[in-house]
């Protein structure tokens, strides 16, 4: 479930919030001036939202290692990205 609080009623609910996203599987948005600004999840959900990022993240390398063209040296990636 998603509920919508601004910062000002978050700070002023702060431990309820914590429990109820901790304890009670709630995530919330805050916003500031009606526009959202941050998102409060539990670490469980949380967790997910990683694993589906590095899922994408997989998928997207196995497609570019698809894509023709020459290799390029690593020295010259890194130089390119100051690295």
């Amino acid at each position: 479930m998603l509920n919508k609080i601004t910062t000002a009623d978050a700070r002023k609910k702060f431990s309820n919030i914590i429990n109820r996203v901790a304890f009670g599987d709630e995530s919330f948005v805050l916003t500031r001036r009606g526009k959202p600004i941050a998102a409060l999840v539990s670490m469980k959900g949380l967790e997910m939202l990683q694993d589906n990022d590095d899922q994408i993240a997989v998928e997207d390398a196995w497609k570019a290692k698809n894509v023709p063209g020459e290799p390029i040296p690593w020295e010259d990636l890194k130089k390119e990205l100051e690295l």
